[in-house]
């Protein structure tokens, strides 16, 4: 069935529907990975926005379910050239497009993905609707209103969840859930850690309940600055006065960033997919990280700095640490595991 794309700007693509066949309206982002979809589709960091595979051919190896961040779909709907219709794995459990029509997400393919990327690169990140029919002016007034809002309450969770690691006396982490991957568990447990996931608005004492040797804040949408005067910074400001070693990943190192005192912006396209260098300022030497994030946090000094634009990447604090990429690199790459090594000893130091 034909699909239309309207861009607040006035631009109309012609393509068609795979998956899910509807309208829908939101923010329109590109990821630059060549593979990891499975981990795109799932990120919740996505919430409220429609996503751009920079990359022609996607789906080639299915469905992978053990590969999901959540069982729940971060994007709003999904833009690829050219979805594969015979996807080939061992562990493939379907096709992308039977896999978006299960989860109700509208899927659009065959338009110019590439020069919808050059709109976006050379114009910055705007809204979009997704239709059946050519948009008429109502279409476009929706379009041009439209806002992320409520991002971290509509993708956290609701009540305390606690994964147990793999040794006896397990390091105990207190992870504040903005829209949680499950990689970051895993890096964790895998670590030997036992990790209570804790609703974002969680108090200062329910959190310290746990008596915690560490505190993880996790990735998560929208825009930081939303939350600037909310009790959630004070309750950050309350844990890291505690000097129990703190460790912040893309929102929760934006968020630790605003407890600090400074302040965020939003990027003119962001930074999205599983190639983008970061420098290590101290050494000088260069990661490849995956990252997913629409803002940079305004700082001097910082730890890591983006090596395309110079932006923000980390940020070092008396017993916390931040990073605006993913370290825990599900879809890759795996540069900057280290840094869960880092944390682990830190909270070792504590504990002991």
């Amino acid at each position: 069935m034909k699909a239309y794309l309207a861009l607040e700007t006035g631009s109309i693509f012609e393509g068609e529907y795979f998956g899910t066949e509807g309208e829908v309206v939101g923010e329109l982002v590109f990821t630059t990975g060549m593979t990891g979809y499975l981990e795109t589709l799932t990120d919740p960091s996505y919430h409220g926005q429609i996503v751009l595979q920079t990359f022609p051919l996607i789906g080639n190896y299915g469905v992978i379910s053990a590969d999901f961040e959540r069982q729940t779909i971060g994007p709003k709907a999904y833009i690829v050239k050219y979805p594969c219709q015979e996807p080939s794995n061992f562990r493939n459990e379907g096709s992308l497009g039977n896999f978006l029509s299960h989860k109700n997400i509208v899927g659009m393919h065959g338009i110019d993905t590439r020069a919808l990327t050059k709109i976006i690169r050379t114009q910055g990140v705007m809204n979009g609707k997704i239709l059946s029919n050519m948009p008429t002016e109502t279409d476009f007034d929706e379009i041009k209103n439209y806002q992320i809002k409520n991002a971290i309450a509509e993708v956290s969770i609701n009540k305390v969840d606690k994964i147990r690691g793999v040794t006896h006396i397990p390091l105990r982490v207190a992870l504040l859930d903005f829209g949680a991957k499950r990689g970051i568990l895993g890096a964790l447990s895998d670590r030997g850690c036992a990790v209570w996931s804790f609703p974002y608005n969680t108090s200062f004492a329910k959190i310290m309940e746990i008596k915690p040797d560490g505190i993880m804040l996790s990735n998560g949408p929208g825009d930081p600055a939303d939350h600037e005067n909310l009790p959630i910074i004070e309750t950050i400001k309350r844990l890291q006065d505690t000097k129990i070693p703190m460790f912040g990943i893309c929102l929760g190192h934006q968020l630790l960033a605003l407890a600090n005192g400074h302040k965020t912006e939003k990027l003119k396209f962001g930074h999205r997919g599983a190639n983008q260098p970061v420098k290590d300022t101290s050494t000088g030497r260069v990661y490849i990280s995956s990252q997913n994030h629409g803002y940079t946090v305004v700082a001097a000094n910082p730890s890591f700095v983006n090596v395309n634009d110079g932006t923000c990447e980390g940020l070092e604090y008396d017993t916390a640490f931040s990073v605006q990429f993913h370290p825990e690199g599900r879809g890759g790459p795996l540069d900057t595991t280290f840094l869960f090594d880092k944390f682990v000893e830190r909270m070792n130091n504590y504990a002991s």
